[in-house]
């Protein structure tokens, strides 16, 4: 009876959606800051390419 009991409480599956769903956005977030943590010095550099070619070509 007790084994029964706790076989069906841990069969359970009422969570396991939300934990589903906090693990995909888990690994979406970790993507986000790989990107934007490898991406960030190159658009910067090449931003500031950009504004000192601009600078050069105005003054």
């Amino acid at each position: 009876m007790l084994w029964q009991t706790l076989w069906a409480w841990l069969r359970r599956e009422e969570g396991q959606d939300l934990t589903e769903y906090a693990l995909i956005i888990g690994l979406i977030v970790i993507l986000a800051v790989a990107a934007v943590a490898l991406l960030g010095t190159n658009i910067s550099s090449v931003l500031s390419n950009i504004a000192s070619t601009l600078a050069s070509v105005l003054s």
